[in-house]
């Protein structure tokens, strides 16, 4: 990450709450994404503490997953704010959320090294967006996330989850 770039989720949500990606969130991980310099992949990079263990000295599957989740999640707003030629946290806010998230477990992860999220959207960018995401231990390619974001009114999502 360059130590100057601002990031995405600090730029456009703020007040974030998620748990992954969520600045507000005082027990989160507090993933931030960057575009990187080559203007293509938008990267993240995170260090597990050691809760996150699944077998001895290795990372649990599922927080390798969630990593995938709000980065590419992250990737795809990105992308869509680009698309439209706008910086990130300009209004209307953009939003998206998972509506497919896929997983291939390549290797071990292990712990104690950080770990690098290198995303990009593959196809077009739309009301439903493909990510892939690679997750690297060091230089060792560890996990790939194939998946399916969705742009939403969050306002409409949350009514809709509560029946209203």
């Amino acid at each position: 990450m360059s130590p100057i770039e601002t990031p995405l989720q600090d730029l456009a949500a703020p007040e974030g709450v998620c748990y992954g990606c969520g600045g507000r969130n005082p027990h989160g991980l507090h993933v931030k994404s960057v575009w990187h310099e080559d203007g293509v992949q938008v990267i993240a990079e995170h260090i597990p503490d050691a809760k996150y263990c699944g077998w001895p000295d290795l990372v649990y599957g599922g927080l390798i997953a969630m990593l995938v989740d709000c980065h590419s999640n992250w990737t795809a707003m990105a992308y869509h704010y680009r698309a439209e030629l706008r910086e990130a946290g300009s209004l209307p806010r953009i939003d998206c959320v998972t509506g497919n998230l896929g997983i291939k477990f390549i290797k071990p992860t292990p712990m104690g090294v950080t770990l690098t999220l290198r995303a990009k959207v593959e196809g077009e960018v739309g009301r439903k967006t493909r990510v892939v995401c690679e997750v690297y231990a060091g230089e060792v390619l560890t996990a790939i996330g194939d998946s399916t974001f969705v742009r939403v009114d969050t306002g409409q999502l949350a009514d809709a989850a509560h029946g209203r």
